[in-house]
């Protein structure tokens, strides 16, 4: 496919859905391989429009219905992928969640998605345990695969089990399914962390979809070319930037259970990728393990990475021989700017704004009052085209109105324009905590911490502790009951048991007291800028 414009990928505005746009690609590319999974299971383009209508039939026969939500709990795997496309074949929601959720996070998302359908992986069946029932009655449970016993969850107290199997037997493909979604339709639901509450629930239209499986111009993928995906497929990054922009390039994806960096470089050899995305300390993960003589012999040519370091960058590009696009993106607003491979890579430049899709502003955070060229401000983004942008979060009004203020979505971040449409990044605004590629919420950590007897205030802030590019460390700050005898090691048992692996501190910090303003709001600056000092650290224990 040569480097085009989203019109001419996308077609007409009234194809721009998810089943249209893999029925068009199925017509086109027939038995030709789209993807592989290394744990199983692979699909042609034909397959999985195929194989995609017989789910959409099973979904169809368990009583799910156009607009209705599909909460999804699995790794990368085949059935994912399936589950995905046959919800949008019958304009049902898909809800991918993140498979390391627990306890109160997990609860929030299970309740407030609302589903009439529940697929999950049986290993995942026991981080249910301390998850409270929906309050409605009668929701199926579909059970993929070995794992704790599902009636032994309490979140299931209400529901009815079948296997995955039992639930395949329902397909039907002699069955003539519904009228599929417009453009303007919710085809999936994605949870983004909170970080003064809960996490929300982007609501993300067909045509918001479509247009994020638009290959990024210039990275200039071509049918001939291999995505390998070591990231998860409840993000964007891996199910659209990567597998469906694949799919609208005529490529092909290897996708992989989960990132290795001692693995990675061998996994791209042997299925010959030549693309692949990274975020965050992936990159300076992969970038310290040893270094080898034949390191540069590899059919990598680029790779899509954002955040980067000035300091090593280039010698990871010279390294492995390939060459970086950086890109500014986020699951309410999609893929906004991007750098073109021949860009000298600079930490925090995220290259020129898509001005045929968005507008960008800088603003001064406190007044949403513009600012001068070069000043550094909160970004804000507005997009041109209808229904290509998220439509507010999900049964959080207040939240859509507080993100839409004064008619822009305000991303949190600080960044700065130059020359009119020229992106630099810069750091988050106020609460937001990056680590290992995932949004933290504060807020949530605070409340699985608070469950602590000895607790008597917490606040989560993240810190800087030399890692890459605008990635964090989380610090738990605690004040105690009178007399507590709290050790940092019990708060982490507590922890590990609660909340995602991603989210546990890596320092805990005991305060007498912790700073607050005049109105009580705890000022999470200070704690910010006096770091971990002498925290303890649970990657130095002693």
């Amino acid at each position: 496919m040569a480097r085009g414009s989203y019109q001419e990928v996308l077609g007409e505005k009234s194809g721009w859905t998810m089943p249209h746009l893999i029925r068009r690609q199925a017509e086109k590319y027939g038995d030709r391989r789209f993807i592989e999974f290394q744990d199983g299971g692979s699909l042609s383009y034909a397959a999985l429009h195929r194989e995609g209508r017989k789910l959409a039939s099973a979904l169809h026969a368990s009583g799910v219905r156009s607009g209705d939500r599909v909460f999804i709990m699995m790794e990368n795997r085949l059935e994912f992928l399936l589950l995905c496309v046959g919800c949008w074949e019958i304009g049902a929601i898909s809800v991918p969640v993140n498979t390391q959720l627990k306890s109160l996070s997990l609860q929030h998302q299970f309740h407030n998605s609302d589903p009439c359908l529940i697929v999950v992986e049986g290993e995942f069946i026991a981080q249910f345990h301390d998850v409270a029932p929906l309050p409605k009655a009668d929701v199926a449970v579909v059970v993929l695969g070995e794992g704790a016993e599902p009636q032994g969850a309490a979140a299931f107290g209400n529901c009815l089990f079948q296997s995955y199997e039992a639930f395949m037997a329902k397909a039907d493909n002699a069955l003539t399914l519904p009228p599929g979604p417009t453009p303007a339709d919710i085809g999936c639901i994605l949870y983004t962390s909170g970080t003064t509450g809960p996490a929300k629930g982007v609501l993300m239209p067909h045509a918001h979809l479509a247009l994020y499986s638009v290959p990024i111009p210039s990275l200039n993928m071509q049918e001939e070319d291999v995505y390998y995906c070591c990231l998860p497929l409840f993000h964007v990054n891996g199910l659209y930037t990567q597998l469906f922009a694949s799919l609208l390039s005529g490529g092909r994806v290897f996708c992989v259970h989960k990132f290795s960096p001692n693995r990675w470089l061998a996994e791209i050899r042997d299925c010959g990728a030549t693309l692949t995305n990274l975020i965050g300390l992936m990159i300076e993960f992969i970038f310290k393990t040893e270094a080898k003589p034949d390191d540069h012999d590899n059919p990598l040519r680029a790779m899509l990475a954002m955040p980067v370091a000035d300091g090593w960058i280039n010698q990871f590009c010279r390294r492995f021989d390939l060459e970086i696009c950086q890109s500014f993106g986020m699951t309410e607003c999609n893929i906004v700017t991007y750098t073109e491979l021949s860009d000298h890579p600079v930490s925090g430049d995220t290259g020129r704004v898509r001005t045929d899709l968005f507008e960008v502003r800088i603003v001064d955070p406190d007044s949403d009052e513009p600012l001068a060229e070069g000043a550094i401000g909160e970004i804000l983004i507005r997009p041109k085209l209808p229904h290509a942008f998220m439509q507010g979060y999900f049964a959080m009004p207040d939240k859509t109105v507080e993100a839409c203020k004064n008619l822009w979505f305000h991303t949190g971040d600080a960044g700065r324009l130059v020359d009119g449409s020229h992106l630099y990044y810069v750091d988050r605004i106020k609460d937001r905590i990056r680590r290992r590629g995932e949004n933290v919420s504060a807020y949530e950590l605070e409340q699985v911490i608070l469950l602590i007897h000895d607790v008597a205030e917490v606040a989560v802030v993240g810190v800087d502790a030399g890692g890459v590019g605008s990635e964090q460390e989380v610090m738990a700050c605690i004040v105690t009951s009178a007399c507590s005898k709290l050790q940092p090691q019990a708060v982490l048992e507590h922890c590990e048991a609660r909340a995602p692996r991603f989210a546990l501190p890596r320092f805990i910090k005991f305060m007498d007291a912790l700073p607050k303003t005049v109105t009580n709001r705890v000022q999470k600056q200070l704690l910010r800028n006096d770091g971990p000092g002498s925290a303890w650290d649970r990657e130095k224990p002693n």
